[in-house]
């Protein structure tokens, strides 16, 4: 590209120019900033600079050209508009910077409000503030005497403060430290005590701080605080809260965020002023009716900061009737418009109304699934549609238990249920810590006055967050709501004492490591561990409550549309059960057959030392009595498990796993062996157990024999397996059932492995249904890459394929599963080399590859051969996606999941058909 098309390139935009189509552009607060102004709202006047330009200024370390220009002309324009100069020392115009990115990331990048302000302005706007009616952006009308001195130094020391912590990096406690002290030479708690006087001293002494730290002066040129600004508002996207926050919301990196250049409009102007967030339904339960949060001479950043406890949005119909009733008028037009959940951020001043942001309004996992049957009934969207706005990882939120408050438990505090849930855990006062908890395997509870974004981690690590301050719409509701975090709020009754690590409540002192239990939907907050029970949608899956006899939107809701997402799904869901009781519950749970026994399960135990006679039997009579002794119990397991998926496909695995899982540990025999001998204790036995053990020790046990080659190498133990299942099958025919089984040989990387397993299989199933017919398939697992590989060749042996994805991807990517979390995972992961562990959702490029490989050349070999996948990645949202556009079958998942990859295999296959709302 030359640099004369570059130059050609539009980056700015004004409000006028955009639609909230262009999110990839403008950003999600840009284009709905200019949706609104389309709509005819009161907005006020601003322009964006796009994503094209972050991405462009983030590839270089410059602006791309063209970029200062536009910005100037954008400006130029704003400032004809308004009538007013950037920085007009008489008569000044202040803006407002602000991130959009196309995702909603609250609170993750920068904003600095009162660009614009420096020592001759600031005397300007008091002048403004206090002697002119004009009700325009950054005016007002005159109020109280001195009123407008107070505000406008109030202004100045919010520009400096956010300018210095968010442009130049300056500690923010240093601001809130001077801050603090401020208001104890006043002898006050609350900032609104500061006089004019007072905010006078502090804008020095936070130009002092911002000195000692940059060592330069508070820049006094409005258009390089605007370019500094904007600079800083681009550098953020890739802060580091940033890039934890997309990684945890799996946000790609590459999309850059806007940044809005706003005309500020002003809520602390006095008491017929504030600033306000406000849901067109309840974000919690999906309830509705008006909700939110109001803060009377604030500017928006106190209210999502909680540093002043807010009031309920409705009391803003007491203060300011007008007001209220305009904005219910523009609530409801907003959610008509975007047919979904609004979230409104608005200010007041002096009585003037101004919208300064709407979005699709994040939402708990109750709340999604009743606002989505809300709008169906509403006639506002589809049920196609009402599918596309939930999804399985919701689904799941909604099976956690909850309290169960059966006896006398009495909350010590109530604050605000901003995000459901029951969480329990140990208590800890930092982010740091929650972490150092978390990964040592602690449940833990992250108490905080309020949190901010550097809190991410901690929010992340904890099962919980509980703040004293704050509402529904402060950052801890907010980032816990979209993280399905349980979360109270606003708890005012704790007295936080973060230094101490300790709070105290209702005469008690908690210190940190004691254990609390918060319940995010009523608020409470109990002290020491409260019991759990079920939440009602598993009673739901588990059938025990009926949604059409009981008054309970959220299980209609989950009822309505689990059923269109089964309707229209083309995937079948098989769960991953090994005995008759998860059968049975997964079956409740929707699942449609086995896709997968693990016969080594049925080892353990008592068992456990028949497996390990035949394994290290030197003669065929040794194995042949601990084979007979096998059989009669691996029947008796098969003869249950077909009893409760009768009329479904059971799918069994042959044993699989590496031989040290049923041997002794090597070490610890030796040294038991050891010290025996120092006893002189007569161990012969012990020796023999020991050389055996020596014998059959592996360096790479995952690598070693196991799976089919642990079938042909012990002769028998096959044999032994398939004659249980088949005659487990014809038990339960005889008995008038309609088993369905399905034999798979693991680890398979050759055809001819497979084929000798087949012969003895077919010999055997001759023989036991010979009085009783009985189908059995028999098939194989695909977890070994040279399988995937040579697909056509060993479907021609195999009537039915299932990828055994986690050793797929293990081999694939040449790492353990069970070492590599702790090893390298977490670098990984910081570098954003994984975006997510390929254990956890399939690696579409490389692993996924070999998945459609298999499938294509094994279909070709054999049209029509069946085709699942068994491995964790059956149950997970994104790779249910995957596996449904590459043509498989089935999934099969743990019964818990089975509900979750239902839900998702439904909205794949709307994704298909078109209908994709997202």
């Amino acid at each position: 590209m030359t640099t004369q098309q570059t130059a050609e390139r539009k980056y700015v935009y004004d409000f006028a120019e955009g639609n909230k189509d262009l999110k990839d552009l403008l950003g999600g607060k840009g284009a709905n900033l200019a949706e609104m102004t389309r709509l005819g709202l009161p907005v006020p006047p601003g322009f964006t600079i796009t994503t094209e330009a972050c991405k462009a200024y983030l590839d270089t370390g410059a602006e791309p050209a063209g970029l200062t220009a536009q910005i100037a002309a954008h400006l130029g324009a704003l400032e004809r508009e308004m009538g007013r100069r950037l920085g007009d020392p008489d008569d000044p115009l202040l803006v407002s910077v602000r991130s959009g990115a196309k995702f909603s990331m609250p609170g993750m990048m920068e904003t600095v409000l009162n660009v614009g302000l420096n020592d001759r302005s600031v005397e300007g706007l008091a002048r403004q503030a206090g002697g002119t009616t004009d009700p325009a952006p950054s005016g007002g009308s005159s109020g109280p005497a001195g009123g407008g001195d107070r505000f406008a130094w109030d202004s100045y020391r919010r520009l400096i403060q956010m300018f210095g912590k968010t442009v130049c990096e300056v500690p923010g406690e240093e601001f809130e430290h001077a801050l603090d002290e401020a208001k104890r030479a006043r002898g006050t708690s609350d900032d609104l005590d500061l006089e004019a006087a007072d905010l006078r001293g502090l804008v020095d002494a936070f130009k002092k701080i911002f000195k000692e730290h940059t060592g330069r002066e508070f820049p006094q040129d409005p258009r390089e605080q605007l370019d500094l600004a904007v600079r800083a508002v681009f550098e953020s996207w890739n802060a580091e809260r940033a890039v934890v926050y997309r990684r945890q919301e799996r946000i790609p990196a590459d999309l850059g965020t806007a940044v809005n250049v706003v005309a500020m409009v002003f809520g602390n102007l006095g008491p017929d002023s504030g600033t306000g967030v406000a849901f067109t339904r309840d974000p919690a339960s999906g309830t509705q009716g008006i909700y939110g949060d109001y803060l009377a001479n604030a500017q928006g950043e106190d209210v999502v900061a909680g540093i002043r406890n807010t009031v309920p949005l409705q009391e803003l119909e007491r203060i300011d009737r007008h007001s209220y009733d305009e904005l219910l008028d523009y609530l409801a037009r907003l959610e008509r418009h975007y047919r979904d959940l609004c979230d409104i951020e608005f200010t007041i001043e002096r009585g003037k109304l101004w919208m300064l942001q709407t979005r699709v309004g994040k939402r708990t996992a109750a709340a999604a699934f009743v606002i989505a049957g809300q709008l169906v009934d509403e006639g506002l969207i589809d049920l196609d549609e009402a599918l596309h706005r939930v999804n399985g990882a919701q689904l799941a939120q909604l099976m956690f238990p909850r309290f169960r408050l059966d006896h006398d438990i009495q909350p010590v505090a109530t604050g605000i249920g901003a995000s459901p849930g029951a969480a329990v855990g140990k208590v800890v006062f930092t982010s740091a810590r929650a972490v150092e908890l978390a990964a040592a395997g602690e449940a833990v509870i992250l108490v905080r006055r309020e949190t901010n974004p550097d809190d991410l981690n901690g929010m992340i690590a904890a099962q919980g967050i509980l703040t004293s301050r704050g509402g529904k719409t402060s950052h801890a509701a907010v980032v816990a709501r979209g993280m399905g975090k349980t979360c109270v709020s606003g708890a005012d009754e704790l007295d936080i004492d973060v230094p101490k690590r300790r709070f105290a409540v209702a005469g008690r002192t908690v210190t940190e490591g004691d254990v609390v239990s918060i319940d995010g939907t009523t608020g409470k907050v109990y002290l020491g561990e409260v019991p759990v029970s079920p939440s009602e949608v598993v009673r739901y899956f588990e059938g025990e409550v009926d949604p059409a006899s009981i008054d309970d939107a959220l299980v209609q809701a989950v009822h309505r549309i689990m059923s269109h997402a089964d309707a229209h799904r083309r995937l079948a869901v098989r769960t991953n059960a090994d005995t008759a009781a998860d059968a049975a519950r997964a079956r409740r749970f929707g699942a449609e057959g086995i896709g997968l026994c693990r016969t080594e399960h049925m080892f353990l135990g008592d068992r456990r030392e028949l497996v390990e006679r035949l394994i290290l039997a030197r003669a065929a009579g040794e194995r042949e009595k601990a084979l007979a002794a096998l059989l009669p119990l691996q029947r008796a397991d098969f003869v249950d498990i077909f009893r409760q998926m009768d009329g479904l496909p059971v799918t069994v695995r042959l044993i699989d796993p590496p031989l040290h899982e049923f041997l002794p540990p090597l070490e610890q025999l030796a040294v038991d062996v050891a010290v025996a001998q120092e006893r002189g204790e007569d161990v012969a036995k012990e020796e023999a157990l020991l050389a055996a053990v020596r014998r059959m020790h592996e360096e790479n046990p995952m690598l070693g024999l196991r799976g089919v080659r642990l079938g042909l190498v012990i002769p028998g133990l096959f044999a032994m397996q398939v004659r249980a299942i088949v005659e487990a099958a014809v038990e339960s025919a005889e008995g008038g059932g309609d088993p369905r089984p399905e034999i798979m040989v693991p680890l398979v990387g050759a055809v001819q492995e497979l084929e000798t397993v087949r012969a003895e299989a077919e010999r055997i199933i001759a023989e036991v249904t010979r009085e009783k017919a009985v189908d059995v398939l028999i098939g194989t697992m695909i977890e070994v890459p040279r399988a995937a590989l040579t697909a056509g060749q060993i479907a021609e042996a195999a009537e039915f394929f299932s990828f055994g994805t986690n050793d797929l991807t293990q081999m694939g990517w040449g790492f353990s599963r069970d070492d590599v979390e702790g090893a390298f995972f977490w670098r990984y992961l910081e570098l954003g080399i994984f975006g997510i562990s390929p254990f956890e959702s399939i690696d579409a490029d490389g692993i996924g590859r070999l998945v459609r490989i298999a499938t294509e050349e094994g279909r070709a070999a054999r049209p029509g051969l069946k085709i699942g996948v068994c491995g964790e990645h059956g149950g997970d949202p994104d790779s249910v996606h995957f596996f449904h556009s590459v043509g498989l079958d089935y999934v099969s998942c743990s019964p818990f999941r089975v509900p979750v990859a239902r839900l998702e295999a439904g909205r794949a296959a709307m994704v298909t058909t078109g209908s994709d709302s997202r």
